[in-house]
């Protein structure tokens, strides 16, 4: 029967950080998870591709915008200025306009990315970047107070570097994190009542827990939780006639060694360490070095945090350049580097028209990124098996010219990293499992087709078809397509023509000058920085 009237008009996008398509599908026909194996059974389903490289600052607003990252504007978590220093990216810095900035009523909580929080026609609480919840991470700012009184001890993230050999402990932690931010999801949920069109929540935890966890039981016992609270939701979104999407932004595996890029850079002559002559050299002769100072002001109550907080950044910038020690970036000789790795596998050439100390005229670039990708793709292991793969930037984000030259990914057990150190690889200490491209789209409502494959969907396809799905205009600029496969054939969003909008980029508001050094520990400790 043919409706007018879209079957929808409400949408839910349930977010699991970092779970693989391989677990959900493993243990879903084995009935370990008896709610994602109802999500595959009375919906659609399938592999959901990630971004390149597949982390958590790309994916999740390729999600919850349609387009990749040449497009709205985030190319991991730090922001590589033409002077080699860094900020962290925040909500800001998002150029696209968001799901819940075209779906109103909305409410958000705990997405990637949103800090500092925006006014929206709903409620946020913000999630990863948001330095702390001494901060004012919700909207509206009463909100804070109402999670404060709900959810005592509600923390935005674990401290992971406390966490390290103590993996029981670090269980329970996450447990509790994910109970907790359970809680509030609950509570937005009556914030909401029935006045809402959009629901956007993510649960970060198995991703924090992967990182340093990768044991089938364990893991189990996590995605049996992350099943209860699939659970809830289905109940939710069944008694608002909603749509469910139940995604990923990427997925996972275990991790065998790590590959430092940048010494590859170093070994074979584009990149060269700064030599330690003048104040840095004379500092380095005394024995003092950045530790040696950092510790010496904790002792007399005085934080990296305090001083990064008090002190203009450019002049912080200037010492931190000449104090010997492991800054990645201070200890890097730009006037004489050709290339170097920046954030996660980003590739940049140092161009002249780019960077304030560039050695590489524009016309050499096109042959400098080839020389690279042999030089990358020729790293191989003792069976000799290639351990990088590389990207070429101008093909994955063509429509900005400030976007990375190359994108360098470890290879199935292998992960890049940009450390500057005296070997090409080292042992993964720590971490486990990392990031892979193979996240999970899971559908299911009144639109949606019983039992349907969805087959190529890519991280980008989500917010086009949820937005065609409950009868609203997908953004001309769109990357991605409406996945009609996911549609039940009778349904309005099966027989309708995707119209279109233009959009624009809503007002952001002023630089965000927050202190994020505990974020930046946290990250560290997760190894997504060096």
């Amino acid at each position: 029967m043919s409706r007018s009237t879209p079957t929808a008009e409400r949408a839910f996008v349930l977010g699991f950080d970092g779970v693989p398509w391989r677990l959900i599908e493993q243990w879903s026909d084995e009935g370990e998870l008896p709610n994602f194996a109802r999500m595959r059974e009375e919906g659609a389903a399938g592999i959901l591709e990630s971004t390149q490289p597949a982390t958590t600052p790309l994916a999740w607003p390729s999600i919850a915008t349609g387009v990749w990252p040449d497009k709205h504007g985030v190319y991991g978590f730090q922001n590589l200025s033409s002077d080699y220093t860094h900020e962290m990216y925040t909500s800001h810095d998002i150029q696209q306009p968001t799901l819940w900035e075209q779906v109103t009523p909305a409410h958000v909580g705990n997405v990637p990315m949103t800090y500092p929080a925006q006014e929206i026609d709903g409620t946020m609480v913000t999630g990863m970047m948001t330095p702390s919840t001494e901060k004012e991470y919700t909207h509206p700012p009463e909100l804070k107070t109402e999670i404060e009184s709900r959810v005592p001890d509600y923390e935005i993230s674990l401290d992971y570097p406390d966490y390290a050999g103590r993996l029981d402990e670090f269980e329970t932690a996450v447990d509790e994190m994910l109970a907790k931010r359970r809680e509030v999801m609950r509570l937005q949920m009556d914030e909401a009542g029935d006045d809402w069109e959009l629901f956007f929540f993510v649960f970060t935890a198995p991703d924090r827990f992967q990182h340093l966890v990768w044991d089938m039981d364990r893991l189990l016992d996590h995605y049996k939780k992350l099943d209860d609270i699939l659970g809830e939701v289905m109940a939710y979104t069944d008694d608002h006639d909603a749509d469910l999407y139940t995604v990923s932004d990427h997925g996972f595996g275990p991790l065998e060694e790590l590959v430092y890029v940048n010494h590859i850079l170093e070994q074979d002559g584009y990149l060269y360490e700064q030599e330690d002559e003048g104040a840095r050299g004379a500092l380095s002769s005394l024995g003092i070095s950045r530790d040696r100072i950092t510790d010496a002001l904790d002792r007399v109550g005085i934080s990296e945090e305090k001083i990064v907080d008090t002190l203009p950044r450019s002049l912080v910038d200037r010492v931190a350049e000449q104090i010997p020690g492991d800054h990645a970036l201070y200890d890097v000789d730009y006037e004489r580097t050709v290339a170097f790795v920046h954030g996660a596998g980003c590739l940049y050439i140092n161009d002249t028209e780019r960077f304030d100390s560039g050695v590489v005229e524009p016309s050499q670039v096109s042959d400098l990124k080839t020389e690279l990708t042999d030089l990358f793709e020729s790293v191989t292991d003792d069976d000799g098996e290639a351990m990088l793969t590389v990207f070429d930037g101008d093909e994955l984000f063509p429509t900005d010219d400030g976007s990375p030259d190359l994108i360098v990914n470890g290879r199935g057990v292998y992960e890049s990293r940009n450390g500057l150190t005296d070997e090409p690889t080292g042992d993964t200490g720590t971490y486990a499992a990392s990031h892979g491209k193979d996240g999970i789209v899971l559908c299911r409502g009144p639109s949606i087709e019983d039992g349907a494959n969805l087959r190529g969907a890519r991280v980008v396809d989500i917010a086009p078809t949820l937005l065609h799905g409950i009868g609203e205009p997908v953004p001309k600029n769109a990357d991605g397509r409406v996945l009609f496969d996911a549609f039940d054939e009778d349904a309005s969003p099966a027989e309708t023509k995707v119209e279109r909008t233009t959009v624009t980029q809503t007002e952001r508001g002023e630089e965000v000058d927050d202190d994020f050094d505990d974020v930046e520990d946290r990250l560290k400790g997760l190894g997504y920085m060096e």
